[in-house]
């Protein structure tokens, strides 16, 4: 007490960088210490001072606050398990290290080093990314190390490499401002990187001429603002960008001068482009001959053209060709190397390009250097003062090339690291086989529920964001601070000493006597340190660059040498590239049809994509309900004809098969997928669904040079899934305790499917007091071909806490085999739902429902919740920020609103802007439901 006053936690603000895309914003995180002395994060807001983002973040952004807060699910102290299919039981620190150590050394001296294998990912830090590289490939000496980039960026890599001898793309954001236009190419960027195309709307409001061309199959939110919308076949770009460049060599709307004095192999090029009509490339993308014309025209007489490209070309195994094809038409033209042209890469992940500048990877070394270079070898073995020969003198074995020796049995071990592959990897059937086949899993994560996890024989609590300090690089090269705000729970530790205590242990068992020792940099500056210091006189040297630079002046795009006055924002400004003789090189782009084609069997195409409020595997998305708003369940997305030809119907339950497996979705029809082609969302996982998501039928196929699987394009078929059992059950309480209760349930289910939604926000005051996440709800959907167990449905009734009790009402009939339940709190007026459980074999409990989740008071006799309730249609959320709905803006927009009187009058798109493009469309379609 101080005067009689109970002292007030201090507030803290902390300057940090964002942990979801590759945008890299700057944020401002506030914190303090909870009632029990715990150090929370209680806000995020964007950091006007960041050149990436000047403020703005988008809505997965804006909640990390809240998906950082509660400790359910985290993981916090180590595991360990003697043999497999033991339980794991829970061991301090020096056991664990010493135990792994132990694993991998006896590993290593049976087998070779390259039993052993990493896979990490780009959501590590720079400086954890580091410590992994040096262990594996500096002591270890293998170079089977690979990273969940592999599966994002690596086509992109390959592609700039090919064209301009290194990688990194030669573009800034700036170039946004500047563009006049743009070309999309398999990029949903208001979905995967709102914040940039915010940068963008705002430039093509400043100036109408500004124009936007969208190469997408499906019509996104994206293609649907363009000025053309390109919808290609899937796989066809390379066809697209071919026929492009023989227009505009046709035209005469080359750089010729350019092209003699800059590049080289243009002559090879364009005996291929001779086939590429527009014609005839036009009928292979199955478009317009005049639409692709006019892209070309568009393109080749901008002042400044910039394209913007991420999973839709990359994911592919083409994609090294579709990436060369598109950088080919900036070279043909000369649209780079100025403001606002050339190709930019946007990647997925906060740090893939810290991961690639470290050289984190089975196919490079360090600081942008080649593995079988041995000038290359030298250097790094010098700098890291190992012996001459140490370092693996070729490529290790790429993401899906190392999943598929762990199911051989040509590698004994894995390190996983940051990344959840029994989800991301493509085929993810084989995954699960050999991550059980492997003689010893290790799992470096923050939480417990990813579908990896149950594979771990040792499980190592991490540190994640907002516990965490280091840097990370963005996608215009822009290195960042990310600073922790507080301290890890637990006995979480950061990546890079987890990875450096092992490393040590290994060093002391392993290392030659007399070596000097590796791991001697016990802070993240050191380690930055160590990492500059390679990188001095390659193309991203960043050797004037330190954490006091970062310190004083901010963020810093490479390269930044020591010499230098400041960071470079564009690269081959001079025409000089990154190759022996400073020439571009131009590579022949022959188009190749996707992997795996239709047939009779399997006649339809899906791809997959992004939602707008989700991330990845939702691990850290999916522990806010505010972000199921948009999009609250899975589901299959199919044209209305197709549904119609099959006699499927919306709402119901479809099986999707390939020829590696199959889950079931609920169907939902939508005209912005072609005939002929389905759609699937890439996020949700074992901890949502009853599979693992689209990549149970997704094809392991790599593109040849840059090794990146085939993710977009799987051929399906898809038919009516009938169950004789159905339940709908629901709970309001605290979610992410639930839904870890409710996790086990899922696999057992033919169906089954978890989503978290908030409560209205009208009554979300009223709620406050009951906790941190007590104000939300969980939702399951199952079905399967006969009632579960009672012990199944035992556990369910504990996990929700739907026992019968005084506020409990109850409706059984068992020979019909019907299950009524619902929960109530408050009396009179204020009786609402507080949870419900619905089973029987035809689904049902909507209606009921929607009233719980609307939060408003029962009206009448609680006993009409068991009457027959039509549901009305559901009414989707726009806004997350503000939960508007989609009926409240076509009320608005009837009344003769605009998208900035909507912002005005409802609140929606005043926020973080991420659905301002969805709100442009509703606007421009005013009388489609």
């Amino acid at each position: 007490m101080d005067g009689g006053h109970a002292l007030q936690p201090q507030a803290r603000t902390t300057r940090s960088t964002c942990c979801y895309c590759g945008v890299g914003c700057g944020v401002l995180v506030h914190s303090r210490s909870d009632a029990d002395g715990r150090e929370i994060i209680t806000g995020v807001e964007g950091d006007p001072a960041h050149p990436a983002n000047f403020g703005r973040l988008c809505s997965k952004g804006r909640t990390l606050a809240e998906s950082a807060r509660s400790l359910q699910g985290r993981i916090l102290q180590p595991e360990l398990r003697a043999t497999r299919g033991e339980a794991r039981r829970p061991v301090d620190w020096g056991l664990a290290l010493d135990t792994v150590a132990e694993r991998l050394a006896r590993i290593v001296e049976r087998h070779g080093p390259d039993a052993v294998a990493f896979y990490l990912s780009g959501q590590l830090l720079t400086e954890d990314y580091y410590v992994f590289n040096k262990l594996a490939k500096g002591l270890l000496g293998t170079a089977n190390i690979d990273t969940n980039s592999r599966l994002c960026m690596s086509s992109a890599v390959a592609g700039y490499k090919l064209a301009f001898g290194a990688d990194g793309p030669p573009t800034c954001y700036e170039d946004l401002e500047h563009a006049k236009t743009v070309l999309f190419a398999g990029s949903n960027a208001a979905y995967a990187h709102p914040v940039l195309f915010r940068r963008l709307e705002e430039a093509r409001a400043r100036d109408p001429q500004v124009r936007w061309i969208v190469a997408d199959p499906r019509r996104t939110d994206t293609a649907a603002m363009a000025d053309l919308h390109l919808a290609i076949q899937p796989g066809t770009d390379v066809a697209l960008f071919n026929g492009m460049l023989h227009h505009l060599v046709w035209e005469g709307l080359l750089d010729q001068d350019f092209i003699a004095a800059h590049t080289s192999g243009f002559g090879e090029l364009k005996q291929l482009l001779r086939e590429y009509t527009p014609r005839m490339s036009a009928e292979l993308c199955g478009i317009e001959v005049q639409d692709l014309v006019t892209a070309a025209e568009w393109f080749g007489r901008s002042p400044a053209a910039l394209s913007l490209y991420c999973m839709g070309l990359n994911q592919s195994a083409h994609g090294t060709d579709k990436n060369l094809a598109l950088i080919q038409l900036h070279l043909a033209t000369r649209q780079l190397g100025r403001p606002g042209a050339g190709p930019f890469s946007l990647t997925g992940q906060p740090n893939a390009m810290g991961g690639r500048e470290v050289g984190g990877m089975a196919t490079m070394l360090a600081a942008h250097r080649e593995l079988e270079d041995p000038a290359h070898r030298a250097e790094v073995e010098a700098l890291w003062s190992l012996a001459p020969g140490t370092l693996p003198a070729k490529p290790g074995l790429a993401a899906v090339e190392l999943f598929d020796a762990l199911h051989s049995d040509k590698v004994k071990a894995v390190w996983i690291a940051c990344t959840n592959p029994a989800h991301s990897m493509p085929d993810i059937g084989r995954v699960r086989e050999a991550l059980q086949r492997a003689e010893y899993v290790i799992v470096q994560e923050c939480y417990a529920g990813t579908d990896t996890v149950p594979y771990a024989d040792a499980l190592l609590p991490a540190s994640t964001w907002g516990e965490k300090d280091g840097t990370v690089t963005n996608s215009e090269r822009r290195i960042s601070r990310v600073r922790a705000a507080v301290a890890a729970p637990g006995q979480a530790k950061p990546d890079w000493w987890i990875a450096r205590e092992v490393a040590r242990r290994l060093e002391a068992r392993l290392a030659s006597p007399g070596a000097a020792p590796l791991f001697e940099a016990d802070t993240p500056e050191r380690l930055f340190d160590e990492h500059r210091a390679l990188t001095v006189g390659r193309d991203l040297d960043i050797g004037g660059l330190d954490y006091a630079v970062l310190e004083r002046e901010g963020p810093q795009q490479w390269p930044f040498p020591a010499d230098a006055a400041g960071a470079q924002a564009r690269r081959y400004v001079d025409g000089a590239f990154a190759t022996a003789d400073g020439r571009a090189r131009f590579h022949p782009t022959p188009y190749r049809p996707v992997v795996e084609q239709t047939s009779a069997r399997f006649p339809l195409r899906m791809i997959t994509g992004r939602l707008r409020d989700q991330w990845h595997g939702m691990s850290r998305s999916g522990r806010v309900p505010a972000l199921f708003a948009h999009s609250p369940d899975p589901a299959l997305r199919m044209h209305p004809e197709d549904a119609a030809r099959r006699a499927l119907v919306a709402g119901e339950l479809v099986r999707i098969a390939s020829k590696r497996g199959e889950l079931v979705l609920p169907l939902e029809l939508s005209d912005e997928v072609a005939s002929g082609t389905v759609f699937a969302a890439m996020h949700w996982s074992g901890q949502y669904l009853s599979s693992g998501g689209v990549n149970e039928v997704s094809l392991p196929a790599v593109d040849a040079r840059s090794r990146q699987p085939e993710l977009k394009h799987a051929a399906v078929r898809v038919e009516k899934a009938a169950f004789g059992w159905h339940l709908l059950a629901a709970r309001r309480g605290d979610v992410l305790a639930i839904r870890e209760a409710l996790q086990p349930l899922l696999r057992e289910c033919g169906y089954a499917g978890l989503s978290l939604h908030p409560v209205a926000a009208r009554h979300a005051a009223a709620d406050d007091s009951a906790g941190e996440s007590a104000a939300a709800w969980i939702v399951l959907r199952a079905a399967a071909p006969a009632p579960m167990s009672p012990e199944w449905m035992a556990v369910l009734d504990q996990a929700l806490m739907l026992a019968s009790g005084p506020d409990t009402l109850e409706y059984r009939d068992a020979r019909r085999g019907l299950l009524r339940r619902v929960a109530w709190r408050g009396a009179g007026d204020d009786s609402r739902i507080d949870g419900l459980l619905w089973s029987g074999p035809a689904p049902g409990g909507d209606a009921v429902l929607q009233a719980a989740l609307s939060g408003r008071s029962w009206q009448g006799p609680r006993l009409a919740a068991f009457s027959t309730l039509a549901a009305a249609p559901r009414d989707p959320v726009v806004c997350s920020c503000r939960q508007v709905t989609e009926s409240a803006i076509r009320a608005e927009i009837g009344r003769g609103a605009d998208v900035a009187r909507l912002q005005d009058v409802l609140g929606c798109g005043s926020v973080c802007g991420s659905c301002i493009p969805q709100l442009v469309r509703l606007a421009r379609r005013p009388a489609i439901a």
